[in-house]
């Protein structure tokens, strides 16, 4: 009985930490580009039960294997869905959107101010006061030669990442894709960082300029898994419940006729 308790515990936690990515994916629903989470489940090796001291003959007493016994589930890997998001067009000239596989690299600086290469897919980008390209937290978007400032004037940006300004090339945007995207883990402000398993692979995807990604969360299926683990949840509560009894009853009756 002890065990159960233990399983089921187990199976309360698992769902509430699947509960917390449900959550986390409902609310970030509208967030451009965001790519939800998703749960690999994984159960633990069942052991097998026996009796004891049971007779399996007359004359002999031995063990009587029963079958096995699972001993309950938990979250073996939390990883991102990289499917792509539906195309929102707001005719904004440093509004892209990649379409296919693909990430912008930008520049993320610590608190030390050391600058490491991270990876977005949120092409709402914005000029700062020097005419830098940045992204709407404030990092740097990085191009061929470095991070790139852009003048005053009519910004165009083609499909293969070309920046012009008042016809005039300025550089063109550093994009990227990866060979395994399991090796992206997410960081802060909706950017991504490669483990050093990564392998980067040539970008194949295409640019669109006026456009935006929408997150690829669809909101009524993530409210209905969050019922199912509610029920879960629930069913797991109740069989502690039940344990609890069946102990308590083993111990006060049983044990008292005994």
């Amino acid at each position: 009985m002890l065990k159960g308790l233990y399983t089921s515990a187990l199976g309360m936690t698992t769902q509430m930490k699947r509960m917390d990515i449900v959550a986390n994916n409902i609310a970030n629903a509208n967030t451009t580009s965001f790519k939800r989470d998703r749960i690999s489940i994984r159960s633990f090796t069942e052991e097998l039960a026996s009796r004891l001291n049971d007779k399996a003959d007359k004359t002999t007493y031995n063990n009587i294997n029963v079958g096995g016994m699972s001993m309950g589930v938990f979250i073996d890997d939390v990883y991102s869905d990289f499917e792509g998001g539906g195309l929102e067009q707001t005719n904004g000239p440093l509004d892209l959107a990649i379409i296919g596989t693909g990430f912008f690299c930008v520049s993320n600086s610590n608190r030390a101010g050391e600058s490491t290469e991270l990876y977005s897919r949120d092409g709402s980008l914005t000029l700062g006061n020097d005419g830098l390209l940045m992204t709407k937290e404030g990092n740097p978007v990085l191009g061929q030669h470095g991070m790139i400032h852009i003048p005053a004037g009519t910004v165009m940006i083609g499909v293969n990442g070309d920046i012009t300004s008042n016809g005039t090339y300025i550089d063109k945007i550093r994009m990227t894709d990866f060979a395994d995207k399991h090796e992206l883990r997410k960081t802060e402000n909706n950017l991504y960082q490669a483990t050093n398993r990564a392998i980067k692979s040539g970008f194949t995807g295409q640019v669109q300029q006026g456009f935006l990604e929408g997150s690829n969360v669809n909101a009524m299926r993530e409210m209905i898994d969050m019922i199912s683990l509610n029920r879960l949840y629930d069913a797991n509560a109740r069989m502690i419940t039940t344990h609890d009894t069946m102990m308590s009853h083993a111990a006060n009756d049983v044990g008292r006729k005994v």
